[in-house]
């Protein structure tokens, strides 16, 4: 970037917004790959100093995550939405509404999600993000059904939701032209049923 007389920069505008960093480095993951890109890259990119990139980020990682915390009292906010609805119900609508985003959307978010499947350091990462995420769904299936969230009831529907969602993810990546919420609706489904089963397999048994 070239600097005129004056001290003012010519090119890309500085990006001082955290969608703005977003697409900046995800325009530079697909052409240079995770792993290679730094901070300086971005923040070279963006035409602002490192000092600025760590306002918005704390890491490389969290470029990628995005607003992951904000987003998980969201996914809180849904679960608590209708207290009339069957429990697998408002987990399934819940999920669904999580997972949706306006189209113009889509691609950054297909671009994130395969970072997130693919890349070691972030699938590592993911291990921390996703403990919080099913927490929240153990706790909204204690609540329902009178458990406590260490009881195994509530840890396995944490569990096998987030489970479901991800396979509906993998699922999405491998077929471009798939819908989203339609393999997010199915796969919440077929959990359903599978816990259906399994449950009356148990009261069967008594």
């Amino acid at each position: 970037m070239e600097s005129r007389p004056n001290g003012a920069r010519t090119g890309r505008p500085p990006a001082t917004s955290v969608q703005a960093l977003e697409r900046i480095g995800f325009e530079l993951f697909a052409r240079q790959g995770f792993e290679r890109t730094t901070v300086d890259d971005i923040a070279t990119a963006a035409g602002i100093g490192r000092r600025t990139f760590f306002r918005y980020f704390a890491s490389k990682n969290d470029l990628v995550w995005g607003d992951f915390g904000r987003q998980l009292a969201r996914l809180e906010r849904l679960l608590a939405a209708d207290p009339t609805l069957p429990m697998m119900d408002a987990l399934r609508c819940a999920v669904i509404a999580f997972n949706r985003f306006d189209p113009a959307e889509v691609p950054w978010h297909r671009q994130r999600m395969e970072l997130i499947l693919t890349v070691p350091t972030l699938q590592a990462d993911a291990t921390l993000r996703y403990r919080a995420w099913r927490k929240i769904v153990t706790e909204f299936a204690a609540r329902r059904t009178g458990s406590r969230p260490s009881d195994m009831g509530p840890r396995l529907i944490g569990h096998a939701s987030l489970g479901a969602a991800l396979a509906a993810y993998e699922s999405w990546l491998a077929e471009p032209e798939s819908d989203l919420t339609e393999l997010m609706d199915r796969a919440v489904r077929q959990l359903t049923v599978g816990l259906a089963v399994m449950d009356a397999g148990v009261t069967g048994t008594r």
